[in-house]
């Protein structure tokens, strides 16, 4: 996991190599248990029989999971001290490139592509980050997630 004491040891970081993160597991129960939370149950994703005989030979995840998993990538990559608060800004593009197929390994690398400096919020300065993503998977030379995130952290 990579540190950084602050905010302001982001700045220097912007454009630099990548941070990559650990691998995570994408099992057919964290699918499951993502199809119930979105009302998403198509059968591609959840209905391992159909799947087997379907274009990608089984069951794969969800696009939008793959996403949703962002911040806890993030938390897991890497972690700035000294802020009281961060929180999701949005996306300024998503792709999803290839599938994931269920029991695949995931990698995320992040890398600081801009930092700005916000007017303080409940007394705290800001400052907005954007970040691009790719997330890997194991054994395949195309991604399964490219994304443009942006988050704003208070310290």
């Amino acid at each position: 996991m990579r540190t950084f004491d602050s905010v302001g040891d982001l700045e220097g970081f912007v454009g630099k190599d990548a941070i990559v993160g650990d691998w995570i597991t994408i099992d057919q129960d964290r699918v499951d248990q993502f199809a119930e939370a979105t009302d998403d149950r198509q059968w591609i994703h959840v209905d391992r029989e159909r799947a087997s005989r379907g274009p990608f030979g089984g069951p794969i995840a969800h696009g939008f999971l793959t996403l949703s998993l962002l911040p806890h990538l993030m938390g897991e990559a890497f972690k700035i001290n000294n802020t009281v608060m961060g929180v999701n800004y949005g996306l300024n593009k998503v792709r999803f490139p290839s599938p994931v197929p269920v029991g695949s390994r995931l990698r995320p690398h992040f890398r600081l592509k801009s930092l700005e400096h916000l007017p303080s919020q409940l007394g705290h300065p800001g400052v907005q980050l954007v970040w691009d993503v790719t997330i890997e998977r194991e054994g395949s030379d195309k991604p399964v997630c490219v994304a443009e995130t942006v988050s704003r952290r208070y310290g």
